[in-house]
């Protein structure tokens, strides 16, 4: 299985659980690795042969930036949801971050992986 990645997007949300948390919009920072076969579009080299990781951002984009969770651990597992369905990606790992969660610390989030690598 080969890997398409997707570093550091960066997307605006509600997400919290307090109060002040549903009353602004926050950073949110995802890291993909989906799993998929490039051969066939290194071979022809057509976009519609491979995981189109600008479609992948713009939809992830636009989800995440229209949704209100309450838990990083929903919103993980709604984008596995989302990717596993719409992208027909068996596998992937994300790791979700909140970078301005915590001051002393850099993100604080989850990692999670989804499907069966083969």
């Amino acid at each position: 299985m080969d890997i398409v990645f997707v570093e550091g997007l960066q997307i605006e949300t509600v997400i919290g659980i307090y109060d002040w948390e549903r009353e602004i919009r926050q950073r949110v920072v995802l890291d993909l690795e989906l799993g998929t076969d490039i051969k066939h579009a290194a071979q022809t080299e057509e976009i519609d042969n491979t995981l189109n990781y600008k479609a992948v951002c713009d939809r992830l984009i636009e989800f995440v930036q229209e949704s209100e969770f309450l838990l990083v651990e929903t919103m993980a597992e709604e984008i596995a949801s989302l990717l596993m369905r719409e992208f027909s990606v068996s596998w992937l790992t994300l790791k979700l971050a909140k970078p301005d969660a915590i001051p002393a610390a850099a993100a604080v989030g989850v990692k999670i992986e989804r499907g069966e690598r083969s």
